[in-house]
C-alpha cells in the first residue's frame, strides 16, 4: 500500500505544483506530472531529512511533496528552456 500512497500523493503534488508554476513545465501529461510530483515527494523527503525536519524513514506531507514537486518543476523548467534556446 505503501507505493499505492506515495503515487496518489505525487501525483496530487504534481498537480498542484503544475498549477503553481503555469507556463513553467514542459511535462503536460497526467504521467510527467505523477513522475515529477513522486520525485518532488522524494527530493523534499531527503532534502528534510538531511536539515532535521524528518526523521529517517519518515517522508514528506503532502505540502512538503508540493514544495519539492514546485522545485523539481523549476528545474526541469530550467533544463528544458536551455535547450529550447
Amino acid at each position: 500500500m505503501g507505493i499505492v500512497w506515495t503515487l496518489i500523493i505525487g501525483f496530487v503534488a504534481g498537480a498542484v505544483a503544475k498549477f503553481i508554476m503555469t507556463g513553467r513545465s514542459g511535462a503536460s501529461d497526467w504521467l510527467w506530472t505523477t513522475i515529477l510530483g513522486v520525485i518532488g515527494a522524494f527530493v523534499a523527503s531527503y532534502l528534510g531529512q538531511a536539515l532535521g525536519w524528518y526523521q529517517p524513514g519518515e517522508g514528506a506531507g503532502l505540502i512538503g511533496a508540493v514544495v519539492g514537486a514546485v522545485i523539481v518543476l523549476f528545474v526541469w523548467g530550467m533544463l528544458t528552456k536551455s535547450r529550447r534556446a
